[in-house]
């Protein structure tokens, strides 16, 4: 055996537990392959012959010889007739400048952990953290539905026979606009129920509200440009404007929601603005009538974009919900987006945007770039799902559930927590803000909800400028009342 060859080395590798499940012939590759790769095995050294290795490791000569074939093939060995088998000299640092080269490595400080060389746009999305969706149900994360009672004999008896009408196609790719049978189920329930004016061929199927924000940011604006956004506004969307490198520009809201005489006032030059009229996130104002009207005016005179976020609108608890701002626009300057997430379940990933015929094409191109298209069969089961009203019959069942954990939740918060939190009652949606006291602090509250495995979303953040009292924002939706009742009593006990 070559005196260069490390066996010892060469066995540990073999042994390592990771590889346990492989056969034996890829271990020994994968091992030998390793060692060349770390350099123990430098380029041009001899391997043993096949009948000497197979002996000092115990295995069959066939064994090290399929190991040896293997190598060969992915080109780390060569191996010549008469001569035997060679690590190839492509391997790492050619044998010239061998020496000049591990010296300039050597002299390199090392790098610290967890160290990587990334674009200042890179940067930046790592220093964000990202946005964290819940993956249960957690007392009391934010925007996730009741998804315990779904219909899903429903729903896999449509997805059967979308599959038989529509196989093989449904296995193809799709058109990045959408299936036309989804977007014409869309079209017609937001002209029926939002008020909305809506053709099919203006409606693209995305996968979620973050990109249909993303697209937004894309598309409209340009890196550096300021983009108007209500504060406290959705913490989803800003960090969609901000992956985009988009200036953000605050507008506050009152309790009629934005304020379009600071809109009006705005001296930015944005031309685009993000609101949530139908239930402002996270206060739950309404936009009143004649803001939206002015809206749509200060749109028209911009030349600029309107992106109307309808994420919850469905869930309105006193009267009927108040029309969306897409069908009063009569200067088409609006960009409605709607999510499916809330209204049926998150692990569905769909959502839609209903656009000016304007931008139709360049979204659907833009979309085509990022992902090609939502998948074909969700797309089809949810048209039926729609269609043979379902979805109608599903909201409605809803709409009474979350009635009364709403009440449930304002019940439990004024029992057990009105000397350290005011509960505001919202008129729609599947979130309750909480404002607490002076002298009670957000963030140790937090802390210490965590501590009892409580999640408490924090409203601080949702602000540009960080209000003096900070709060909670509480999901209920989620929850059963007995749930809701004993959550609130284990997080009393953790903060008091």
């Amino acid at each position: 055996m070559p005196h260069n060859f490390e066996l010892d080395t060469l066995k540990i590798r073999i042994a390592d537990p990771k590889l346990a499940p492989l056969e034996l012939r890829v271990r020994v590759q994968r091992a030998l392959r390793q060692l060349i790769l770390d350099g123990v095995l430098a380029p041009g050294s001899r391997l043993p012959a096949t009948r000497t290795l197979a002996q000092s490791l115990s295995v069959s000569r066939d064994t090290v010889e399929m190991a040896y074939v293997q190598l060969q093939l992915d080109g780390y060995i060569v191996r010549r007739e008469g001569s035997g088998s060679f690590v190839s000299e492509k391997i790492g640092p050619s044998l010239r400048g061998t020496r000049t080269r591990k010296a300039n490595l050597a002299g390199l400080p090392p790098r610290a952990d967890g160290a990587v060389a990334l674009s200042a746009r890179g940067a930046d999305i790592l220093a964000s953290g990202g946005v964290a969706d819940q993956q249960e149900v957690r007392a009391f994360a934010t925007g996730l539905p009741e998804t315990r009672t779904f219909p899903m004999n429903i729903w896999e008896r449509l997805q059967r026979q979308a599959l038989k009408d529509y196989r093989p196609s449904a296995l193809l790719h799709g058109d990045p606009q959408g299936a036309e049978p989804l977007r014409q189920a869309i079209a017609g329930y937001l002209n029926l129920e939002r008020g909305a004016k809506v053709t099919a061929d203006q409606v693209l199927v995305l996968s979620s509200t973050r990109q249909a924000l993303f697209l937004c940011a894309q598309v409209l604006v340009d890196a550096g440009k300021p983009i108007l956004m209500e504060d406290p506004g959705y913490f989803g969307a800003r960090k969609a404007f901000e992956l985009a490198q988009l200036k953000i520009v605050p507008v506050p809201v009152d309790e009629k929601g934005l304020r379009t005489d600071r809109l009006y006032a705005d001296t930015s030059g944005a031309s685009t603005l993000y609101v949530t009229p139908s239930h402002q996130y996270p206060t739950g104002a309404t936009l009143a009538l004649e803001r939206r009207l002015e809206l749509t005016a200060w749109a028209a005179e911009r030349q600029g974009w309107i992106i109307e976020d309808d994420y919850d609108s469905q869930f309105h608890y006193e009267g009927l919900p108040t029309a969306c701002v897409q069908g009063v626009d009569k200067y088409n300057r609006t960009i409605y987006l709607g999510t499916f997430s809330k209204s049926l379940f998150p692990g569905l990933r769909m959502g839609y945007m209903v656009l000016p015929q304007e931008l139709v094409k360049p979204m659907s191109y833009a979309r085509s770039i990022l992902d090609g298209h939502t998948p074909q069969l969700a797309q089809l089961t949810l048209a039926r799902f729609i269609e043979d009203g379902h979805f109608g019959a599903h909201i409605r069942a809803m709409r009474k559930i979350y009635a009364v954990r709403r009440e449930a939740m304002a019940d439990a918060v004024e029992r057990h927590l009105s000397p350290i939190v005011t509960a505001r009652l919202p008129p729609g949606g599947l979130n309750m803000p909480c404002v607490l006291a002076e002298g009670w602090s957000e963030p140790e509250t937090i802390r210490q909800a965590a501590r009892a495995g409580i999640l408490l979303p924090g409203l601080s953040r949702l602000y540009a400028t960080p209000p003096a009292v900070g709060g909670w924002l509480l999901g209920f939706a989620a929850l059963t009342p007995h749930e809701i009742e004993t959550a609130i009593q284990r997080l009393v006990k953790a903060i008091t």
